[in-house]
């Protein structure tokens, strides 16, 4: 499992001006919660978040946080992240505090291994969940849940319930959904073509609809 550590400050100023006072002075502000803990109210440089999320795991990188306070040595991973939608900069970071004795939901990305017989084919392999969610210990999230595809023809699906789990790892998936599939050639041309028709169709309805209005 992927580990770093992040240096954090505390964070004295509350509410939306001390969130903006924080930004200005070119951090972001964050906060920490956890079962067992009272919420804490931190800053960090945002290079220094980037960098520590910079691992195969992602998110789910196990973080250290270091500082003066009483935060010092929580191990955490990060919750959510607000991104401005038009500077795309970070404004807000959620962390949550870990136990690492004990077992946490987390999401994994999910990574085919293999080229597919029916991608050989002609075909299409379609990932249809990118992600799956899994309970098992801090220590053992996997940096992802790998699916043998090269059996798979054309039509074969997989379903969550056909997935092999690393050891230590479970499924939180009630739902016995489709993972992934590959999609012939044929079903591609034909969804295209409706398309075409589709928009040939309305095209012959407006100009329809144009020549009635030119004759009044």
């Amino acid at each position: 499992m992927a580990n770093s550590v992040l240096n954090v400050e505390t964070r004295v100023r509350m509410g939306k001006g001390g969130s903006r006072k924080v930004r200005r002075d070119g951090l972001v502000p964050a906060v920490v919660y956890g079962k067992g803990i009272e919420s804490l109210n931190l800053r960090l440089d945002p290079k220094d978040l980037q960098q520590a999320v910079a691992t195969e795991a992602g998110w789910n990188t196990l973080i250290t946080l270091k500082g003066d306070g009483p935060f010092d040595g929580l191990v955490v991973i990060l919750k959510d992240m607000q991104i401005d939608a038009i500077r795309r900069d970070t404004q807000h970071v959620d962390f949550l505090a870990i136990d690492l004795k004990k077992m946490l939901s987390v999401m994994v990305p999910v990574q085919p291994v293999g080229k597919a017989m029916g991608v050989i084919e002609g075909g299409t392999l379609q990932l249809v969940r990118h992600e799956l969610e899994v309970l098992c210990l801090p220590t053992n999230i996997p940096t992802s849940i790998e699916i043998d595809v090269v059996q798979l023809g054309v039509g074969d699906v997989i379903h969550v319930d056909e997935v092999v789990f690393p050891e230590g790892v479970e499924s939180q998936h009630d739902v016995n959904f489709t993972v992934l599939t590959v999609v012939g050639r044929m079903a591609e041309e034909v969804e295209e073509t409706d398309e075409d028709e589709l928009i040939e169709g309305e095209e012959e309805t407006e100009e329809s609809s144009e020549d009635e209005e030119a004759a009044e």
